[in-house]
């Protein structure tokens, strides 16, 4: 550490787990933008990762810094690679997610409420508004009990 002392094992682990955290959590928030892109974006991710806060836990140079930042990328890419299975494995999903969160229709009798709905919007919402309905009702039949039409 800043002393001379070396960091123990513990401080190394939990630099690295808070670290993962913050870095799962800024992956979280740019996916669910609702909003462009700008430059308080990259002040956010600066102050997440150099930040005087996270600086005064873990000093510039040490071990515990080290550790924070091998958490930061672990939990930034660990999201990514993560959501990448789960839509690999999904009969619901494949690549087009990606770019602009197509998907399949759910089946009968499934149906997402409204409630849920506009809490899970993806910031894609208004991309789909633009040129149509975001969730169309499915051709030939109910979408589904309250889904309106």
């Amino acid at each position: 550490m800043a002393n001379g002392t070396p960091a123990s094992t513990l401080q190394l682990i939990g630099a690295g787990c808070f670290g993962a955290i913050l870095g799962w959590y800024l992956y979280f928030i740019n996916r669910y933008r609702s909003g462009l892109v700008d430059f308080g974006d990259i002040v956010t991710i600066l102050g997440a990762v150099g930040g005087a806060g996270v600086l005064a836990l873990f000093p510039a140079g040490t071990d515990l810094f080290g550790a924070y930042g091998i958490g930061l990328a672990i939990g930034f890419f660990g999201y990514y690679l993560i959501l990448n299975a789960l839509v690999a494995r999904s009969p619901n999903f494949d690549a087009d997610f990606f770019l602009d969160g197509r998907r399949k229709r759910p089946a009968e009798p499934f149906y997402i409420p409204e409630e849920w709905r506009a809490a899970a919007g993806s910031g894609m919402d208004a991309t789909f508004r633009a040129g149509g309905e975001v969730n169309p009702p499915a051709p030939g039949g109910p979408a589904g009990p309250g889904v309106p039409r």
